[in-house]
């Protein structure tokens, strides 16, 4: 009998040796945990049962990671990605729980020990419609790809997918009911939810920012932590008393939480808890496997393995098409969620808890739900080289991006090519333009890219680690290349293809701090400017002097804009990555307008308009091709691009103005 001690040695050393085994070979750290609890379990070496002490070490798991979804829920990220959320998002759950319902209709011509009831066809649905938020999220952040059209959309349906586990887990217990009984039992469980909820969502708001002050104002961070714990266990226990699951509680304390100031200090205080706890769940889900029941079914498990995951695909990848779609979006946002996902073992686990599907079907739905996992990371690795071969029409979508790319700047000589078109990038672009110096940039966000095109702006939709994207650009015949996303592993990739394509261009590079240095010089950086207060001003600075400009003069420009304090620098075009956090209306951004022909400010004077009553300037307008600095006495025409600059509220407040 192993003791309470020599169970978590046994766990915590296992987790260690797998973490660092799956570190090595760059997978996620979750499979090392399924890896280590199939090795350690009681289908393989024995070493440790799935005993009270071990599941209560898991639940605790599922508990903080449900919190911590609560934490990082955000009702200005749903406004803004509504359409994606519960439009693609929830179409995708639905009609994956339905497919799967359908399916279980063939299993009544299998053995018996395979049949499966609608119940159960409904629990597995909901854990197959699952996809995983840790490696996808992970990899798109590798790839850049976050701000792409399909990372929009992924994440998108990622959001939706960890909403949807709430009610999957009030409905998956009241499944297991007899039939007579289910509709009451579902009734009941839906009212006491709803007043649970009710309970604390009503009142804890209320009582959450009070007593947090009170606790802050003690200045301990033992009491802190202490008081986090009692907060995310204590709602917990409240649902769990009410026969709810524990893991609602725990949701609805991270949302209550993300309401406060102290979100961001909780978010990091609770990490540690969160991943090794849920590093234990996973061990256990691994427990679960029995590898030789896996092996001498290993045909049923490719089957299992093979069609849902290309059954998702083929949903997911039509359902983006239908919501607006390219072939290749569509495709790509359906290759990166076919595989099953961590709150599709939670799902798993709880339908086996309830005894809704047999213990048979469990094994195997499990081992292919693993394998889909490992499968992932090269999956979307090879993403684009797949759709490029799948999708007639995407060769030929990127083909004309690059040669309009290309016409763009074909007539530009000796300019600076800027990778990456957010603030950074637009503060460098200003002081440029300000200098007369050209330049082009490159960017990943379309929305961001439209915005600044309709104004004027210099900006092509490329991806600068693509060879073909950096030609288009003209990197032969520019005279410098800045990166401005602080992304190592990205940046000294297209470092080595401006040594392959132009060995002699300058390239400034900017990094979080001064650890990346070295391996920035050693792969080709000119310059690496260290990420601070003023990474801004030293991009462009640096950038100036390679061009050419006397020191003298660049520090002049340099000490202006401080002396302005930062005027010429305020405000940025903003894009769909930019509205997360629910504070986009407090920052100046950039916005254009295009005047119609009824719009009200036609005709008009910018002086007559008054719009620094509200808030708002006018900093460019744009008529044809020719940009130009505005005057207050300047008549506006129709067809005009107005370029303002403010805060959210001051900028849609100016736009009323300009169209009324």
């Amino acid at each position: 009998m192993t003791s309470g001690l020599e169970l978590t040695l046994l766990l915590l050393g296992s987790a260690v040796l797998g973490v660092v085994a799956f570190r090595m070979l760059h997978l996620p750290p979750m499979l090392g945990y399924l890896a280590v609890g199939v090795l350690i379990g009681p289908h393989a070496l024995d070493l440790a049962d799935n005993g009270s002490t071990t599941q209560a070490l898991a639940e605790f798991g599922v508990v903080f990671l449900m919190f911590s979804i609560g934490l990082e829920f955000s009702l200005a990220q749903l406004r803004a990605m509504r359409r994606i959320v519960f439009g693609l998002g929830l179409a995708q759950v639905v009609l994956t729980i339905a497919v799967t319902v359908l399916a279980s209709l063939l299993t009544r011509y299998l053995p018996p020990s395979m049949h499966v009831g609608w119940q159960a066809a409904l629990a597995l649905g909901g854990a197959l419609a699952m996809s995983s938020t840790a490696i996808v999220s992970k990899l798109l952040t590798e790839r850049l790809e976050l701000e792409s059209e399909h990372g929009r959309r992924i994440i998108g349906i990622l959001l939706f997918q960890d909403l949807a586990v709430v009610p999957l887990l009030i409905l998956i217990p009241s499944l297991a009911q007899p039939a007579e009984e289910l509709a009451m039992t579902l009734a009941w469980a839906g009212i006491k939810a709803a007043a649970v909820l009710a309970l604390l969502l009503f009142f804890g708001q209320k009582v959450m920012r009070k007593w947090f002050n009170v606790v802050v104002k003690r200045r301990s961070q033992e009491l802190f932590m202490l008081n986090l714990l009692l907060v995310t266990l204590g709602a917990a226990a409240i649902t769990e008393h009410a026969g709810l699951s524990m893991a609602l509680g725990a949701f609805v304390a991270g949302m209550l939480i993300s309401e406060t100031p102290y979100k961001h200090q909780v978010e990091e205080d609770i990490k540690p808890f969160r991943d090794v706890l849920l590093g234990l769940f996973f061990i256990t889900i691994g427990m679960l496997l029995n590898v030789q029941l896996v092996l001498a079914n290993w045909w049923i498990v490719l089957l299992l393995l093979i069609v849902p995951v290309m059954l998702k695909f083929a949903l997911i990848a039509l359902l983006a098409k239908a919501f607006g779609s390219s072939d290749g979006i569509a495709m790509r946002t359906g290759l990166a969620l076919a595989q099953a996902g961590e709150f599709g073992f939670v799902l798993l686990n709880l339908a086996s808890g309830s005894k809704l599907i047999p213990p048979f079907v469990i094994q195997l739905v499990l081992a292919s739900m693993v394998l889909s996992m490992l499968a992932a990371p090269f999956v979307i690795a090879h993403m684009d080289k797949l759709v490029m071969k799948i999708a007639a029409n995407e060769w030929m979508l990127q083909s004309l991006q690059l040669t309009q790319l290309a016409s763009r700047t074909m007539a530009t000589q000796k300019h600076v090519i800027i990778a990456g078109f957010g603030r950074s990038g637009q503060s460098l672009a200003t002081l440029l333009s300000e200098e007369k110096l050209p330049w082009y940039a490159l960017d990943l966000d379309p929305e961001r890219v439209q915005e600044a095109r309709t104004a004027g702006i210099n900006v092509s939709y490329g991806d600068c680690t693509r060879r073909e994207a950096l030609i288009a650009a003209g990197i032969n015949r520019a005279s410098a290349l800045v990166i401005t996303f602080a992304d190592t592993r990205l940046a000294v990739k297209v470092l080595h293809l401006v040594t392959e394509l132009a060995p002699k261009l300058p390239v400034i590079v900017r990094a979080h701090d001064d650890r990346e240095l070295d391996v920035l010089k050693k792969a080709g950086a000119t310059e690496v400017v260290p990420e601070a207060l003023e990474s801004s001003l030293m991009l462009a600075s640096h950038a100036l002097v390679v061009m050419g400009v006397p020191l003298r003069r660049v520090v002049h420009r340099v000490q202006a804009a401080r002396d302005e304090r930062y005027a010429s620098l305020r405000g940025f075009f903003h894009g769909a990555s930019d509205v997360a956090d629910g504070t986009e209306h407090n920052y100046v951004r950039l916005h254009s307008v295009t005047l119609r022909d009824d719009a009200g400010a036609v005709g008009r004077c910018i002086a007559d308009l008054e719009l620094d009553e509200v808030g708002a300037e006018v900093t460019a307008v744009r008529r044809g091709n020719e940009r130009i600095e505005p005057t207050p006495e300047m008549a506006l025409r129709a067809g005009d691009v107005v370029v303002l600059r403010g805060t959210g509220n001051a900028v849609t407040r100016a736009e009323g103005r300009l169209l009324r």
